[in-house]
């Protein structure tokens, strides 16, 4: 899975924070929002951004609405599951690689690894 650019991850963070299919312009309102500063990206900025993250496999266009409504193809949670496993995939020592993961999470973390790794092998 290709990485984001800032202006696709901020984007990708406006589609997670909804829960239903959206516009163009609410994107836009949701990224001026965001800014901080009231600067808006043009909404042609944004049809570009969406339009790329369709092909990239992220986004998710209902082509029947008009205007078009937008929505995450892919969780938050599995976008981060999918760079990790490519992270992990580019190691020359893959046990190396979780060794140094596993002694770098706090104890809530290593307990939610010990919960998940004992429900899948049951």
């Amino acid at each position: 899975m290709a990485n984001l650019g800032d202006l696709e991850r901020a984007v990708m963070n406006a589609l997670w924070s909804v829960d239903t299919p959206t516009s163009a312009n609410d994107l836009r309102d949701k990224l001026t929002a965001s800014r901080g500063d009231g600067t808006a990206p043009a909404i042609t900025t944004v049809l570009t951004v969406l339009s790329r993250l369709e092909h990239k496999g992220f986004v998710q266009r209902e082509r029947g609405a008009r205007p078009h409504l937008y929505s995450a193809a892919l969780s938050r949670e599995s976008h981060v599951a999918e760079l990790m496993h490519e992270v992990l995939e580019s190691s020359t020592d893959r046990s190396a690689a979780l060794a140094h993961f596993v002694g770098s999470v706090d104890e809530s973390e290593a307990e939610t690894l010990r919960r998940l790794l004992a429900a899948r092998t049951q």
